[in-house]
């Protein structure tokens, strides 16, 4: 409680002050970013993707880095935060079980089920008995403390004897990051469990949203992250503002990650599909939709299935075949025939689709 009460404090009152009669300069701003990024990287793609979910494997080196910046978030040991969060994945919306439910509003949450002991939030380490042979998980949370001491304090407190500003550093790089650091990824608990989109599953409260991503290094694409956790990103399109993503790919580049998990686009397009068949389902029977345009809406829907499975199959194929270099030339051509004339086929259904879903409000038009 004092943790969490003088800290905003400061950031909101003394680190404004400071900052009007003293000012902060270049290199304090450089302190306060890159321990931003190393706190909130450290995170998302360390806490979060490589040790909660196991999305891709890490060199010893980079799981140090991560642990090191993990401690300085000052969001618990590796060891408690993936047990709090593989329970939240088990027991998503579970006001019994889920660690810190959105269905028991933002304030909880987002930080209200870290002030007192809920029964939610109970210690129970049995569900993180992997990771008891990570030597970089065991030795943090042996010496969690330390560091945590070590990095919040010690390291503003050398950058500043370094630059000659002791408190600027300690105000910028120490106080203002936590709170900052902190409450950008509570918001993932809450705000993304509140407010955006949900194309992939409405199984749960996670939601889309592509603001929160820009403030939490790619973790706004919490529906996505819900429905394929096992995938090392979440942002699953290219252009999705993605940094934990982007860091995760290029680092495979110098080996050191290695195994990065991804879902097949098969499979993503088959689960939007079915999010928004359910929809239309629904809305079909709040519009009092005739039951001949819900029989065209139902076929509709199960031969694009079939043709995006047949697709994702022929793909598969494709790929695998094109390996062996004793393919004949006509083999080839066949595959490649065959795989464009498949294409085909998913375009016109994906736009027959988009028009059934979209004219909703005028069924006749999409019959006649």
């Amino acid at each position: 409680m004092v943790l969490f009460s003088t800290t905003p404090i400061i950031a909101i009152v003394v680190v404004p002050l400071y900052g009007y009669h003293y000012g902060f300069d270049t290199f304090e701003w450089i302190v306060f970013i890159s321990l931003m990024v190393f706190c909130g990287m450290s995170i998302t793609a360390g806490y979060h993707r490589l040790w909660s979910h196991k999305t891709y494997r890490a060199h010893p080196i980079l799981r140090v880095i991560f642990a090191l910046g993990g401690a300085c978030a000052l969001q618990n040991d590796i060891l408690h935060w993936v047990s709090d969060h593989r329970r939240h994945h088990q027991f998503v919306d579970n006001n019994e079980k889920d660690p810190y439910s959105a269905k028991r509003g933002f304030w909880f949450s987002h930080i209200g089920w870290i002030l007192r002991n809920y029964q939610s939030g109970r210690e129970d380490l049995s569900n993180v008995k992997d990771l008891s042979s990570d030597t970089v998980v065991v030795f943090q949370h042996k010496h969690y403390l330390k560091l945590a001491v070590a990095t919040n304090i010690g390291l503003p407190y050398i950058l500043g004897l370094i630059h000659g500003d002791v408190l600027g550093c300690l105000l910028l790089g120490g106080v203002l990051r936590l709170v900052l650091s902190q409450h950008c990824t509570y918001l993932i608990n809450s705000a993304a469990h509140i407010w955006g989109r949900q194309p992939y599953s409405k199984a749960s409260t996670a939601r889309d949203n592509p603001l929160l991503a820009l403030l939490t290094y790619g973790e706004g694409y919490h529906n996505y992250h819900h429905t394929f956790q096992w995938d090392y990103r979440n942002g699953n399109r290219w252009w999705h503002y993605d940094p934990t993503k982007w860091l995760i790919r290029s680092l495979s580049i110098v080996g050191l990650t290695k195994e990065l998990k991804t879902c097949s686009a098969a499979r993503v397009e088959t689960a939007q599909l079915e999010t928004q068949y359910l929809q239309a389902a629904y809305n079909c029977k709040l519009l009092e939709v005739s039951e001949a345009w819900q029989k065209c809406l139902e076929d509709e829907y199960n031969q694009f299935l079939q043709v995006l499975k047949t697709w994702s199959e022929h793909r598969q194929e494709f790929f695998e075949k094109r390996k062996f270099s004793n393919l004949d030339k006509l083999e080839k051509l066949e595959l490649l025939k065959r795989n464009k004339e498949l294409s085909t086929r998913l375009k016109g259904h994906r736009r027959r689709w988009a028009q059934m879903v979209g004219s909703l409000g005028h069924p006749t038009l999409v019959i006649s």
